[in-house]
């Protein structure tokens, strides 16, 4: 099979491409580049699954970055196994049909227990104290202590929160090029999140943000030129692009006000009780799962979602198949913002007793996705629990705001422009218009030659 590296440049659209990316702007004016409409939800693991899958969520089961167990009670974000990918994967078929194929999966989602050859994934050290250590996970295992000797410890602390920057991709280009040298394996999938941090931060305001797409654009010549030098086939890809949005919704207060959603109270503080509740939403940047423990509230809450501002599509098990999202993973409603909304995962209606997980970067912990924790609240405030982390006393990175009108972009909705459409670049013509299915075919026909 012929050797081909897929680049994921997430946030990737037309609407980017121009004099603060020089490289891609050159690069693309020789390739075929085409629109790859948005799929339900347009959020990371979801495309990313229906990518290497060509399946749809209502089959790969990959239903949002997060969803409601409802065995266990819990809601549960970003989990790592590939297992939960219920579909066949595209370097599985490869596989099946070449022996010789190998595959390397450098921070795409779902990559420990998977069949790929060579990966890489963060995964922090969570210390019996309560301390979190910036690592990664690989497979071998002797990759990881090969890549922290030859590139420095994993950035974790520059891959997501407040810190974040190029950092973080810069290494996951650098170790992919380290592991492409050593292993030299068929399949490449690279994962390079910068432009995710200052489009929802800013939205595309490239008065804000033109130095993090310069410093993008450099990373992706460096690494297309290595793959070029090697006689890879190249594609580059986004999952989603990111529009401009200014309204939150608050998805979860609405039904708490309604006498739908319950909290506990512990040292004085409000958590969700997902189990307890007759009915609360799991919200994913521009999507929300709502879950209805209690049936007889569910014409209630369809009434009040559906008159809620912001709110473009409310879609029960019947119209989820329309979309291709209907899984028992998913909401027995699923809410779809407008082109300028996204829904906080906000539960609380005094931040005087929001969760102490609210004011931490804590993916794990919070019921929803918080793109706020890209923010701070106080340098000088962060910087006196930095000398407390290094006078070895007990500290709390408590410094992230609860202000969700900070959100300047978004993404998940299909209610956009096709400037914010994710888009595919290859030396191959291809259709004028792609579904999020069809990249796998186009990986496909790369590797078939």
């Amino acid at each position: 099979m012929q050797k081909t590296v897929v680049i994921d440049i997430v946030g990737l659209s037309l609407s980017v491409i121009g004099e603060h990316t020089p490289f891609l702007q050159q690069y693309t004016s020789k390739k075929h580049m085409a629109p790859i409409a948005p799929m339900l939800p347009a959020v990371t693991t979801s495309v990313q699954s229906t990518y290497v899958t060509g399946k749809w969520p209502s089959e790969h089961g990959i239903v949002g970055n997060g969803w409601y167990d409802g065995e266990d009670c819990e809601i549960k974000f970003w989990k790592q196994s590939n297992k939960l990918v219920l579909s066949e994967k595209i370097w599985e078929r490869a596989k099946a049909q070449d022996p010789s194929f190998t595959c390397s999966k450098m921070f795409w989602w779902y990559n420990m227990y998977s069949s790929a050859d060579y990966s890489a994934t963060p995964r922090p050290q969570y210390l019996a104290d309560g301390r979190k250590m910036p690592d990664c996970y690989t497979h071998p295992a002797s990759l990881r202590d090969e890549l922290q000797q030859e590139l420095g410890q994993f950035p974790l602390f520059k891959f997501w929160g407040p810190g974040a920057d190029i950092t973080s991709s810069k290494w996951i280009a650098d170790a992919s090029i380290y592991t492409d040298k050593k292993y030299n394996p068929t399949l490449t999938l690279i994962y390079l999140p910068h432009l995710d941090y200052c489009l929802q931060k800013f939205g595309p305001d490239f008065s804000k943000m033109g130095k993090e797409l310069n410093e993008i654009d450099a990373v992706v010549e460096d690494l297309v030129q290595h793959y070029e030098s090697v006689g890879a086939k190249i594609i580059l890809l986004s999952e989603y692009g990111i529009a401009p949005v200014s309204r939150p919704i608050h998805i979860n207060r609405l039904l708490r006000q309604n006498g739908l959603l319950q909290v506990r109270v512990e040292r004085g503080l409000e958590l969700l009780d997902a189990g307890a509740s007759k009915a609360f939403a799991v919200s994913d940047h521009q999507v929300a799962h709502i879950y209805i423990n209690d049936p007889s509230v569910a014409q209630k809450v369809r009434q009040l979602v559906e008159g809620l501002p912001g709110v473009a599509l409310v879609l029960d098990r019947a119209a989820q198949k329309d979309h291709h999202i209907d899984h028992e993973r998913a909401g027995d409603l699923v809410l779809m913002a407008d082109a300028q909304s996204w829904f906080t995962y906000y539960f609380w209606l005094d931040d005087a007793v929001a969760p102490d997980y609210a004011r931490v970067v804590d993916i794990h912990k919070k019921p929803g996705y918080d793109p706020v924790e890209m923010f701070m609240s106080s340098k000088a405030r962060a910087a006196y629990k930095l000398l407390r982390k290094k006078a070895g006393f007990r500290y709390v990175m408590d410094v992230i705001p609860l202000d969700a009108t900070l959100i300047n972009g978004s993404h998940g909705s299909l209610a956009v422009g096709q400037q914010y459409y994710p888009v595919l670049i290859t030396d191959r013509p291809q259709k004028e218009s792609l579904v999020a299915t069809d990249v796998y075919d186009v990986i496909w026909q790369h590797l078939a030659g």
